[in-house]
């Protein structure tokens, strides 16, 4: 492990590095005298151990404030004070285990259980997803939400989305009927805390792989998210699940351009209608001036039919660009699945545009699409 101890007692320093040292020659030690408020080499240690026989309200507001900066950080405290209060508050800062001074074989248990933990930890880099409406009613709202369950299905991946449309966002009633526990705005109130405990526990649970952090009912409370919130959230869900989904709505503030630059892929969604064109091509063009790549931006035409007056070879024209993904016109199956809060794939499964919603899951994933059944396999699988 990489392990970092703090103390201003220059011969418990010394015990302490000994002492790790004959339990494992593979841990690397770095001494400090104070709690740092970043690590100097850029890499962030498994476990920083303070040791200090008083440990104050101010040393426990730097490990807060420390932890909520590196999430995967593993805080053990070796103090004298082992009060209900103060190991409430030390649990409250973030804190693991806060053990008595000089409990060589207590120290030594605590490192293995973070040692077990480390090794039974899924290394993930999570792909973000920005979806953003070209026009208001776009449907980017009904695809992020029903994408997101088509990648979780199986569980085999997790999934996380985030509503970030601040003022009006209401993705949450898409697929599910859950009130929130807590909301986006809410969870940034207390950023200096956030965790992956914190995270999991803020979310709406829609499936064990799927989970979904809603926006605030309010839009008085939009002004509690600010930029620097979404850095440090996508930060720690990159390293929780596989892909995070942003709904970005169609408003183009510090928070969701601070989102869009942090996003892999963005996807503007249209439809085949002129005002669609030209709000498209506008917000192409604001995409191009932020400086992003054209292949991070991927559009997807929604509610396409082949009667549309507009084809697909138009649009392409119009942008000068490829369309990513069509996804059917279905008008009764969704409405159906929006006004009942259930996603589309759950709802009617074998519905066009559930088909397109889980061939752009494959797509994203790099798998192959679901072999469509026909109406003989269907019949079969219902006797």
């Amino acid at each position: 492990m990489n392990i970092v101890i703090v103390s201003k007692n220059e011969a418990q320093l010394k015990r302490l590095t000994r002492l790790l040292r004959e339990r494992s020659a593979a841990d690397r030690v770095a001494l400090l005298a104070s709690i740092p408020d970043v690590f100097d080499n850029g890499v962030t240690p498994d476990l920083l151990l303070l040791e200090q026989e008083q440990t104050g309200e101010a040393e426990l507001e730097q490990l807060e404030l420390l932890g909520g900066r590196h999430p995967n950080l593993a805080i053990i405290v070796q103090c004298t004070q082992q009060s209900p209060q103060f190991l409430l508050r030390s649990m409250r800062a973030g804190v693991r285990e806060v053990l008595q001074p000089d409990d060589d074989a207590a120290l030594c248990a605590a490192l293995r259980r973070i040692e077990e933990k480390l090794q039974k930890q899924v290394t993930r880099k999570g792909q973000v997803l920005a979806f953003v409406s070209c026009k208001g009613g776009s449907g980017a709202t009904f695809i992020a939400a029903n994408l997101g369950y088509a990648l979780a299905a199986g569980e085999q991946r997790k999934v996380a989305l985030f509503d970030l449309n601040l003022q009006f966002g209401d993705a949450a009633l898409f697929v599910s009927d859950h009130k929130p526990a807590t909301t986006l705005s809410q969870l940034s109130q207390q950023i200096v805390r956030l965790d992956a405990s914190l995270l999991s526990a803020s979310m709406i649970q829609i499936t064990p792989a799927y989970s979904m952090l809603a926006a605030a009912d309010d839009p008085a409370h939009a002004a509690d998210v600010e930029a620097d919130h979404i850095d440090r959230l996508l930060t720690l869900a990159r390293s929780q699940y596989d892909y995070i989904l942003l709904d970005v709505g169609r408003g183009l503030d510090p928070v969701s351009v601070r989102a869009l630059d942090r996003a892999d892929l963005i996807f503007p969604v249209l439809q085949a209608t002129l005002p669609y064109v030209r709000d498209g091509k506008r917000l192409l063009d604001v995409f191009r001036g932020l400086g992003y790549r054209e292949d991070k931006i991927r559009l997807i035409l929604n509610r396409y039919a082949s009667s549309d007056n507009i084809r697909v070879a138009d649009l392409e024209a119009a942008y000068g660009k490829h369309v990513y993904k069509s996804i059917p016109n279905h008008y009764e199956a969704v409405a159906a699945s929006v006004s009942q809060g259930v996603p589309i794939l759950k709802l009617a499964s074998h519905n066009p545009v559930s088909r397109a919603l889980q061939e752009l899951a494959a797509s994203l994933a790099g798998e192959t699409p679901p072999a469509a059944q026909g109406w003989v396999s269907r019949l079969l699988a219902r006797a």
